[in-house]
């Protein structure tokens, strides 16, 4: 027996795919996003979480304005994650209102908000962050340390060098490496080792 060439259940010869029209793949995903947009004001939880979620992953502008008011849904399992995806979109009309979400009562509205501030690396949130590094959570402590080092301003220097003695590890480890990438980033500004201060270089030897 020879060799068969393979066929579909038509008996046709199979065929690789052809691929498809940048236009219509654009247009298929705005309707996605148009779709997940929806689903933030579906009366099931489950779907508002999970649309909060994916649209962070789309980062589609489209979404701030939905995402910023589902800040404000009952439910701070939407909030949080609608905080997240407002950081992977980008955009500095987030700033202000998750420095505000900061405030919440609710830690993992905090928690989202840091991690979204992080993202959005905007030195307007380097004092409200600061402040989170004394916060009664230790996610939240965790949370606010990882944005400050990835904002990488250096009047979050002090702050995080207390937070070396922080009672979790979690949050010293944290801590320590967002020093790293804070005293890094200013050897990319100025060209000299170790810029940030002395006290930058000392957090070095400690931990």
């Amino acid at each position: 027996m020879g060799d068969a060439e393979l066929s579909d259940s038509e008996g046709s010869p199979s065929r690789e795919p052809e691929p498809e029209d940048p236009g219509i793949l654009e247009e298929r995903r705005k309707e996605r996003v148009k779709g997940y947009i929806a689903l933030l004001k579906d009366p099931n939880l489950t779907f508002r979480w999970k649309a909060a979620e994916a649209l962070g992953t789309a980062g589609d502008s489209t979404a701030i304005e939905p995402l910023l008011e589902a800040l404000n849904d009952p439910y701070v399992d939407v909030q949080w994650l609608a905080a997240k995806s407002l950081g992977r979109i980008g955009d500095s009309r987030c700033v202000e209102p998750l420095i505000n979400a900061l405030k919440s009562p609710d830690k993992w509205l905090r928690v989202g908000a840091s991690w979204g501030l992080g993202k959005l690396k905007d030195p307007r949130a380097t004092l409200p962050l600061i402040k989170l590094l004394k916060d009664t959570k230790k996610t939240v402590r965790k949370n606010a340390a990882w944005a400050l080092g990835n904002i990488a301003d250096e009047r979050a220097v002090a702050g995080l060098t207390k937070s070396l003695q922080d009672p979790d590890e979690d949050v010293r480890n944290t801590a320590q490496k967002s020093l790293e990438a804070i005293a890094r980033e200013q050897e990319k500004r100025t060209g000299s080792p170790a810029g940030t201060s002395d006290q930058t270089t000392k957090t070095r030897r400690i931990a």
